[in-house]
C-alpha cells in the first residue's frame, strides 16, 4: 500500500541511484517507491522527460508529480511541452504537475499560474478522463492560492463553462462550484488581513 511504501521511503532516504534501479523495473510498487526517494536536486530535466514517457496509470503519474518532479528545478518548463503530448498520462503529467505546484510552490509569481491558466483554456476539450480531471483539478487549485488567481481561475472557468465543447464546459462549470463557494471565499478573504 502507499503507507507501507512511505514507510519504506522514510527509513531509506534520499537516493537517486536506487530510485533509477527501481524505475527500471517497471514494477508499479517499485516505480512508487522510486518517486518517493529520489533526491529532486539530482533529477535532470531528461530523467523526467524519461519517466513521463513511462507513466502508465493516473498513481504513478500524480505521485511523480506530487512527491517529487514538482520540488525540481524544472518543474515550470514541462508545463508546456507536456500538455502537447499525445499519451493520456503523459498530458495529464502537464496539468497533475501545475496542481502539485498551485499546493507547494509558494514563492512562485502570479503570473506563473495565470500562464497556467491559459494552458488549462488551450488544454480543457481533452475527452479523456485522466486528462480532463487532472485539469479540473489544476483549475480549481490555481483558484485557491489567493484573491486575485480566484478571481482570475473563475474567469477562466466562466469561459469553459460557456463553451460548446462538452469537456470543456465541464471542467468549468465543476470548477465554478468550488471557486465560487462561500467556504472558499471566506477562507480567501481571510488570507488578506
Amino acid at each position: 500500500s502507499v503507507g507501507v511504501l512511505r514507510q519504506i521511503a522514510k527509513s531509506i532516504g534520499h537516493d537517486h541511484e536506487l530510485a533509477e534501479e527501481l524505475w527500471q523495473s517497471e514494477w508499479y510498487e517499485a516505480r512508487m517507491l522510486a518517486t518517493m526517494i529520489d533526491d529532486p536536486a539530482q533529477v535532470t530535466s531528461a530523467q523526467m522527460d524519461r519517466w513521463c514517457r513511462d507513466f502508465d496509470n493516473w498513481a504513478i503519474v500524480d505521485t511523480a508529480c506530487f512527491a517529487l518532479f514538482d520540488l525540481t528545478s524544472h518543474a515550470w518548463s514541462k508545463l508546456e511541452p507536456w500538455s502537447k503530448r499525445r499519451a493520456e498520462f503523459q498530458k495529464r503529467a502537464a496539468f497533475a504537475l501545475l496542481w502539485s505546484l498551485t499546493v507547494h510552490d509558494r514563492e512562485a509569481p502570479d503570473a506563473k499560474f495565470l500562464e497556467g491558466l491559459a494552458l488549462i483554456e488551450r488544454h480543457a476539450s481533452d475527452p479523456r478522463h485522466f486528462v480532463k480531471k487532472a485539469i479540473n483539478m489544476a483549475l480549481r487549485a490555481t483558484g485557491k492560492r489567493n484573491a486575485a488567481l480566484n478571481a482570475a481561475a473563475t474567469a477562466s472557468a466562466k469561459r469553459l463553462a460557456a463553451q460548446k465543447d462538452p469537456h470543456a464546459r465541464w471542467v468549468g462549470q465543476d470548477a465554478l462550484r468550488e471557486l465560487a463557494s462561500p467556504k472558499l471565499q471566506q477562507r480567501l478573504e481571510r488570507k488578506k488581513t
